[in-house]
Order: C-alpha cells, then sequence, then structure tokens
C-alpha cells in the first residue's frame, strides 16, 4: 500500500468543493446536492480510479466526514448543472487527487437510497485511469489519508456503499473490451 497523509475536517467525498456554502438549505434547487438528497434524487458522479495494474485508489474519510468519517472509499461528486458526465468525473478527480483522468469508463447505475430520512441518490459509477505519481490529496478537509491497494487487499473500515461500487467495478475487469 501506498499511503499519503494529510490533515483537516471533511464533509465526505459525494460533495463537490466548488458548491457555494451559502446555497440555501431549503432542499430546492440551490440546495447543496446532500441537502437536496433529502427532497429529490440526487446525481453523483462515483468514480473508482486505478492504475491498471490492478490496484484502485482509496481515500479515508476524515474525521470532520459529513458520514462515515475513518471509512475508506472510492471518489464522487454532485453532476452540476449542464455538466456533462466526463466533465464531472474528471472535474472531480482533478479536485480531490489533483490529478488527470488518463481513461474514463462507464461502469453502471445505482439508484441508493440510505438512512433516516431517506437520501436518494442516483449514483453513476466509472471507473478512471490515473497515474499513481501524480495523484495527492486535493481536498484535506474530505480525507486524511489515499492509499493504492489490491483489490483482494482493500483497508477497513469501509464506506457502506464501497462493496456494491468495487462489485461494478470488478465486473467490468472480468468482462472482455
Amino acid at each position: 500500500m501506498n499511503h499519503v497523509p494529510s490533515e483537516g475536517p471533511s464533509e465526505g467525498p459525494a460533495e463537490s468543493s466548488s458548491e457555494d456554502p451559502s446555497e440555501g438549505s431549503s432542499g430546492g434547487p440551490s440546495a447543496r446536492p446532500a441537502e437536496r438528497a433529502l427532497t429529490a434524487p440526487t446525481v453523483s458522479c462515483v468514480f473508482v480510479c486505478h492504475d491498471g495494474r490492478g490496484r484502485v485508489l482509496l481515500a479515508r474519510r476524515s474525521a470532520g466526514a459529513r458520514d462515515e468519517p475513518g471509512a475508506w472509499d472510492t471518489g464522487a461528486g454532485a453532476l452540476e448543472h449542464g455538466e456533462s458526465f466526463e466533465a464531472a468525473v474528471r472535474r472531480e478527480v482533478r479536485e480531490e487527487y489533483l490529478a488527470e483522468a488518463l481513461a474514463v469508463e462507464t461502469l453502471g447505475v445505482r439508484n441508493i437510497l440510505r438512512g433516516d430520512p431517506v437520501s436518494h441518490w442516483v449514483a453513476l459509477l466509472f471507473a478512471v485511469r490515473v497515474d499513481p505519481d501524480r495523484v495527492a490529496i486535493g481536498e484535506p478537509d474530505k480525507f486524511d489519508a489515499l492509499g493504492w491497494f489490491p483489490l483482494d487487499a482493500l483497508p477497513r473500515p469501509q464506506h457502506s456503499q464501497l462493496g456494491e461500487t468495487l462489485a461494478l467495478f470488478g465486473r467490468s475487469l472480468a468482462t472482455p473490451a
């Protein structure tokens, strides 16, 4: 494992750092994605960064994370109005990991209902190849460590959504292109 530490509180990888914290909290169109997800389905682009050699990049959510602090997870971010899926993924990879997406592949979609009250996310999943030497923590307020792991040696604890996300990623590896 390659481990890159950092410090700082977190809101979790499901929110984009480019969002305006002064946006409304009514759950309407101007609300932050996590708030909108309580009243309407919200689109999130979830991405599994990999090195093309069998390792995936996971981020450990910091103590101040919006949910599941200390859990290891993939990257994710809300789709912004007028943005293509691939543009959202490329933007989020740059924001979260300071790296360029070398290749982006669509894996599938998940309908995620979690919590009480229920938050509703439509998660589009992507595999993203990145250069491991170019990866660093870009959002220290959300993550306190990054690590590269083979799929058969993942760290714990894991985010509640990680297993299903990596299952889709694993199926893409088993399917010839």
